[in-house]
């Protein structure tokens, strides 16, 4: 792990909401722990860690997000500009570990902490103003470089520099299907339902925007 990332929340004219973090700084130390619902919850699962939009973001199942510097070093050669760790709001820049790829339910076990690999990150309107590049989102999107979002299993202390211990299950649902499921494919969205890898939460999301029964 190349670098630990938090930032605290600030106002700015793109925020979705009062304030934003995604303008994050390294750290050499930080501590994880479950942060709850998204809504009512402690946000960010990293200690130090703000999130200024908690109805759409933080929460248990984007506890923390982690983006690979192999993807950063890519979108720095696209744009022609110099990305330094955190510049995508990413609390874990990897090296070495594929973060779109990557499969739902993956577990992680970095530093003292246990983390699970649950959902992509879908692009909105604040990474679009800090980005400050026109036609950021669908941009991002139609390239599919995604990154990791992660909950927290079990709580620990992390440090710049621990090694990532991956665990991959036996099934084929990465996030960059379930990033096209969430995105309007409807054939990849009947394959990740149909899965059960989701947390719950996550599968009531993408059955109700899709218009599947609830799973009982």
């Amino acid at each position: 792990m190349l670098s630990i990332n938090v930032g605290p929340g600030v106002p700015r004219r793109y925020a979705s909401g009062p304030t934003t973090a995604i303008d994050k700084r390294p750290v050499e130390i930080a501590d994880v722990r479950d942060p709850g619902p998204k809504t009512g919850g402690l946000g960010s699962g990293l200690v130090g860690d703000e999130i200024g939009d908690q109805r759409h973001h933080g929460g248990r199942s984007q506890a923390v997000y982690a983006y690979a510097r192999e993807d950063l070093d890519w979108w720095a050669a696209e744009l022609g500009r110099r990305l330094p760790d955190g510049m995508f709001g990413e609390n874990l820049t990897t090296i070495g570990v594929d973060c779109t790829t990557a499969r739902v339910g993956e577990v992680w076990r970095v530093g003292s902490a246990v983390l699970r690999v649950e959902v992509p990150r879908i692009p909105c309107a604040t990474f679009a103003g800090h980005m400050g590049v026109p036609g950021w989102v669908k941009r991002f999107s139609e390239v599919g470089r995604t990154g990791a979002y992660l909950s927290v299993v079990e709580p620990g202390r992390l440090r710049t520099g621990d090694e990532i211990h991956v665990e991959r299950p036996a099934h084929d649902i990465t996030l960059l299907l379930n990033f096209r499921a969430a995105m309007g494919d409807r054939d990849a969205a009947e394959r990740v339902l149909d899965s059960g890898v989701l947390a719950d939460e996550e599968q009531e999301w993408l059955a109700r925007k899709v218009g599947r029964p609830l799973r009982q």
